[in-house]
């Protein structure tokens, strides 16, 4: 499962709904995050029954400045942030942002 998020409201029903999830921060811009996200779909496909959610830095700024300010984690971007019971407890960014790392954070 792959879902784009768009508000403050859709996130916070998110990481409340779901007791783990993945969210990862999207640049449309950059080549660097084009190849996370690549990396992010892989895995996404690969394993649907993870909850997984993305937004793009440039359509979803508020968004993405209420989760950097809200969890007190740097706004990079791209950025992974793997979500616990409404806590961040894993984030990655640039090219630490593969399937393999994607896989053994939510796989284990």
């Amino acid at each position: 499962m792959k879902t784009k998020l768009s508000s403050i409201e859709e996130f916070q029903k998110t990481v409340n709904e779901y007791e783990e999830c993945l969210i990862v921060k999207h640049s449309l811009t950059c080549p660097i995050s084009l190849a996370a996200y690549e990396e992010y779909e892989k895995f996404s496909e690969e394993f649907p029954e993870i909850p997984t959610f993305h937004l793009f830095v440039q359509d979803d700024r508020p968004l993405s400045n209420y989760i950097a300010e809200t969890y007190s984690i740097k706004h990079e971007s791209p950025q992974a942030l793997h979500f616990k019971n409404n806590e961040v407890i894993w984030n990655a960014s640039h090219w630490k942002i593969t399937y393999d790392s994607l896989h053994n954070q939510l796989k284990k």
